[in-house]
């Protein structure tokens, strides 16, 4: 199987970019990022503070996700109801964050990652994909943009869907995200050795798609595209 790992900050645009390569190449996108942020909802449903690990690692047990695809699109079921859109919330982003610093989620998520990329050509996308999940991946590529950009990305993406947000506390929350996910101990947010850098700042997304693949034809063979 052709595996390509993509990682980057919040916001840099991975999974906007990832979704849109893989329809036209043909493979499975996968959205790793969805898969902690629904540990996370599920700890606050629970009413649980998400940086406290006794209790997140409590709800392991009983949580189940799955990752479903619908018309092309993947769709993030937790414990059967799907919650793709209310992980997308702001309190989800930092949610995600905290419980992916907890080794035991890791763990619990990592078998799940590795089968999907086993079994299928995907594009996966994280913060941790080519250094500690699929470190054998054929394309390595890290995507990242100022804060100030994606934060202006975010702050777009979520008034277009009818949920009032500060540009402001967009920006700081992603801030701490960024500093949170580059010094958690375990598989803290960082370019693999061999990863092509990609600033995606200044660019339209039609833009950071033709520049990522353009890089991925370099390197793979793919068919009619």
């Amino acid at each position: 199987m052709i595996n390509i790992a993509i990682d980057g900050p919040s916001g840099a645009g991975k999974s906007t970019v990832a979704k849109a390569i893989a329809r036209k190449i043909g493979f499975i996108y996968v959205d790793t990022g969805a898969l902690y942020r629904a540990v996370g909802i599920n700890a606050l449903r629970l009413g649980y503070d998400t940086s406290d690990r006794e209790k997140v690692v409590s709800t392991l047990d009983s949580v189940k996700i799955d990752l479903r695809y619908i018309n092309g699109e993947q769709r993030v079921l937790l414990n059967g109801e799907d919650v793709s859109d209310a992980i997308r919330l702001p309190e989800a982003s930092m949610a995600a964050s905290n419980v992916s610093a907890i080794p035991e989620v890791r763990a619990f998520l990592f078998d799940l990652q590795r089968q999907l990329a086993a079994q299928n050509n995907c594009i996966m996308d994280g913060r941790d994909i080519g250094t500690v999940v699929l470190p054998n991946a054929d394309i390595k590529l890290f995507l990242t943009a100022s804060p100030e950009e994606r934060a202006a990305r975010r702050h777009r993406e979520l008034i277009e869907r009818g949920t009032p947000v500060d540009y402001d506390v967009l920006l700081e929350e992603i801030k701490q995200r960024d500093y949170n996910d580059s010094h958690r101990a375990i598989a803290p947010l960082k370019p693999a050795d061999d990863a092509i850098i990609v600033d995606t700042s200044g660019n339209t997304l039609q833009e950071s798609v033709d520049n990522v693949l353009e890089i991925i034809k370099s390197k793979i063979d793919i068919p009619n595209v």
